[in-house]
């Protein structure tokens, strides 16, 4: 019962409203706790600090009177898989940005081990994949006249004049970013989408698309303006804002991470959310147990269980956060899928 109450409250949490700095100050680890370890992918970083707080604030205890301690560690979501493939952490509860890493993760588990790595999920939220591009930059390009796709951005990485094309020759190049696909999500989503811009196609893509050589022209011709690669999509996000438009001009973010940042008040200049033309993919943000040695086994059926109800009242619930769309039961599976950019819901889309 101990693990259905932890990510029974992780989840009922979700859908609480903010906190002010009072209410989620830091709380010291109690001596007598059974610590359970929380890796998720670190574009959740705000939210998650909340709701775990506020967990640890609230002192859950088991039946023999420990003290429940959830230690939150935020990552990159292929690092939070490869960590426990490679032994380097022993996480209880695993949340990457997408199913796509599970599935990762338990193919390597079932052909290293024979089973999964984590067998059933939720999904938390979903959170669309934009390019982040400062206000400027993107009007530039046309944005809030015109919709701009991945051929813009390909146009302006080939371009010789960079910036000056576009009647700024101060900005100089077209410097682009995004994570490095093997670590994270919206690293590997950048390739999907660009491959997918490529062929004109929004869904049913097969090996002779990725195969074409007009796709690795395309692919090509964006990934050499990429100047930056990140480990984890949050980390590197935060990293975009606090240095400017001289670090990058854009970059493959999370909608969420671009309306975070509107609460910073040190930008050069607002950050807006493109949404390609072509189509953009949705990050469902699944969380699971994982299934090894460390977990107790007797407890895994009740928690997905807990799990499940949990995620169902959360969906019901009005989230006071504009950062992520709360996912309805109406979204059909764990896959992040193609979808018009048109799909998104214009009431969670950034202003």
């Amino acid at each position: 019962m101990v693990w259905g109450l932890v990510l029974a409250s992780v989840l009922f949490l979700a859908s609480c409203k903010s906190k002010t700095a009072t209410e989620t100050e830091v709380k010291a680890p109690p001596a007598n706790r059974l610590e359970l370890i929380f890796s998720y992918g670190s574009e959740k970083e705000k939210w998650i600090n909340e709701v775990t707080a506020e967990f640890n604030r609230d002192g859950h205890s088991t039946s023999s009177g420990r003290h429940i301690w959830v230690q939150a560690i935020p990552m990159g979501s292929g690092e939070a898989i490869d960590e426990v493939m490679e032994g380097r952490r022993q996480p209880h509860i695993i949340s990457p940005a997408s199913a796509a890493f599970i599935k990762l993760g338990n193919a390597q588990s079932q052909s290293k081990y024979g089973r999964d790595l984590i067998a059933s999920t939720d999904n938390l939220v979903l959170s669309p994949v934009v390019i982040a591009m400062w206000k400027p930059m993107a009007e530039a390009l046309g944005w809030s006249k015109k919709p701009i796709g991945w051929a813009d951005i390909l146009a302006l990485a080939r371009s010789q004049k960079g910036w000056e094309a576009y009647g700024y020759p101060q900005w100089g190049s077209f410097k682009f970013g995004h994570t490095h696909p093997q670590f994270s999500n919206s690293g590997l989503i950048s390739l999907f989408a660009e491959v997918y811009a490529a062929s004109g196609k929004t869904a049913a893509l097969t090996l002779a698309d990725v195969n074409k050589p007009s796709t690795a022209l395309f692919v090509a011709g964006i990934e050499k303006s990429v100047v930056h690669y990140g480990s984890s999509t949050g980390f590197f996000g935060r990293q975009m804002f606090s240095t400017g438009p001289q670090y990058l001009s854009a970059a493959v973010l999370y909608e969420n991470m671009v309306i975070e940042s509107y609460s910073e008040n040190n930008l050069p200049f607002p950050v807006v959310a493109v949404y390609p033309r072509e189509g953009t993919f949705w990050s469902d943000h699944p969380i699971g147990i994982v299934e090894r040695e460390w977990v107790p086994p007797n407890t895994v059926k009740r928690l997905r269980l807990t799990s499940s109800i949990c995620s169902n009242a959360v969906s019901r619930r009005k989230r006071s956060h504009t950062d992520f769309v709360l996912v309805p039961s109406m979204f059909p599976s764990l896959h992040p899928s193609m979808r018009p950019t048109g799909s998104i819901p214009r009431n969670q889309r950034p202003p």
